[in-house]
């Protein structure tokens, strides 16, 4: 029975690292297809291979701990998978197919390391990691028809604001401290992190700002409730938060006013602002100190990024496989350093993949941006792709010593409530800001059509095609 389990283990290592190559290259080629049946076998090939990793990971996990408890799990989550992807394709017959591919295919990597992380406890992590993620799911089937319907969400840019400046201010009040920062607010028995809430919020308030207009008064205005955000989330310790706030800022402010200087200038007030951090904060001087050299405070605050580096460096290119290695020698490693825990089990290559689908995500979000026309929409678009791309490379970037660790959570692969729930609502919205284009290109064949039709008499339209049979990528 053991050469057996090992015989599995092995051949799974190789066979899982295999099906994501064949899901990346897909989440890719996509994109040159042209006609419809072509992009739906794609979309096919890539849940066949999702599902495939997805049995192959839990066949491996039952092998290696004999529980029933764990087969019952594996089953809900196919149940959970497959609805998600029936429901998109069928309430929003305009939705794209490989952003929500791409959704489900992080959140399986999620569940499955999730699991493999908390069996000691019974898979409590996984269980309510994979409850959050049902209850996100259901709220973000709500959203598309939300963002599509509701115009009045385009004209609420000061509000966005009292509430995203509201929310921080009461996480700076009354929310208890996590590893040192004021993160997460307690009602009822239950946590949340406003902040992963405040990000969208942020997003619609800069967003709804800088499209009425772009005169030097309303950036002027709008970078100081910018930097009320920032300043709120660094004075909490939030430095992750504050660093992706910051950034996707600039990148609205930029696509808003096509002034290279004010970014640049906006650059430079940050770093001296991270300057003056480093001297006034005694957190900021020891992250940057852990950074520079882990090792010599290896059994003390050097501690996780050095089991990082380890378990990154005994993953090597194809892992140890899932049980073979150590990730949870990591501290937070379901948390902060998820990453790190990936590379060790299910190796190097498979990490990269994971990385290139979260930026076959990104392209999706600036690409839906660069196509919509309304100014607010577009804006909206652009800075959820900026925060999910930033959040992305610091998580990545922190667990390979890249960057100073920020404890930001890698999106829906990474344990934690708030984070699921906010990145779900993000993918939905770009997902209703999709369908917006779309509707708009169906209004344009439309008129394209009858114009035709006008000038040409009842046949001279024919061999045009009808109103939304348009070929979209």
């Amino acid at each position: 029975m053991a050469n057996l389990i090992n015989l599995v283990g092995t051949v799974s290592r190789y066979l899982i690292i295999l099906l994501m190559i064949i899901y990346t290259v897909q989440s890719y080629t996509v994109f040159r297809k042209t006609s419809v049946q072509a992009k739906e076998y794609v979309f096919l090939r890539q849940n066949v291979s999702m599902f495939f990793i997805h049995f192959i990971a839990y066949v491996v996990m039952f092998l290696e701990t004999m529980s029933i408890d764990l087969l019952v799990f594996y089953g809900a989550q196919v149940i959970y998978l497959a609805a998600t992807l029936i429901l998109f394709r069928n309430i929003y017959p305009k939705a794209s197919r490989l952003l929500v591919n791409n959704m489900c295919m992080l959140m399986t990597i999620g569940f499955i390391m999730i699991t493999r992380l908390s069996y000691e406890n019974g898979y409590d992590l996984a269980i309510k990691q994979f409850k959050i993620a049902a209850l996100g799911t259901v709220i973000a089937l709500f959203i598309p028809f939300i963002i599509r319907k509701v115009m009045v969400i385009t004209k609420m840019g000061w509000a966005y604001c009292f509430v995203g400046i509201g929310l921080l201010g009461l996480v700076l009040v009354a929310a208890r401290v996590t590893n040192g920062a004021k993160l997460s607010l307690e009602f009822g028995g239950f946590s949340f992190q406003p902040s992963e809430f405040v990000k969208i919020i942020f997003v619609f308030a800069v967003a709804g700002l800088l499209s009425e207009a772009k005169d030097f008064k309303r950036v002027v205005i709008a970078t100081g409730l910018a930097a009320v955000h920032v300043l709120i989330l660094v004075v909490s310790k939030d430095l992750g938060s504050a660093l992706i706030f910051f950034i996707t800022y600039l990148a609205i402010l930029f696509v808003a006013t096509r002034n290279p200087y004010l970014v640049l200038a906006g650059l430079l007030a940050g770093a001296l602002a991270a300057v003056a951090a480093y001297f006034l904060f005694s957190h900021v001087r020891v992250r940057v100190q852990v950074w520079q050299d882990p090792f010599a405070d290896y059994s003390g605050d050097g501690y996780q990024i050095c089991q990082s580096l380890f378990a990154i460096g005994a993953g090597g290119w194809f892992g140890t496989g899932l049980f073979q290695g150590s990730p949870g020698a990591i501290p937070y490693a379901v948390q902060d350093i998820m990453f790190s825990a990936v590379t060790e089990e299910l190796g190097g290559i498979f990490s990269i993949c994971m990385i290139l689908v979260c930026m076959s995500c990104f392209i999706m979000f600036i690409n839906i941006s660069m196509k919509l026309t309304n100014r607010f929409y577009r804006l909206v678009a652009l800075g959820l792709g900026v925060t999910y791309a930033v959040q992305v490379f610091l998580t990545v970037g922190g667990s390979i010593k890249l960057i100073p660790l920020t404890g930001v959570t890698l999106p829906l692969v990474s344990y934690g409530g708030s984070s699921v729930l906010s990145t779900l609502a993000m993918f939905a919205i770009v997902q209703g800001l999709y369908m917006l284009r779309r509707d708009e290109e169906d209004e344009d064949e439309e008129k394209r059509f009858k114009k035709l039709q006008q000038y040409s008499g009842p046949g001279g339209a024919a061999g045009y095609g009808a109103p939304g049979e348009t070929q979209y990528r």
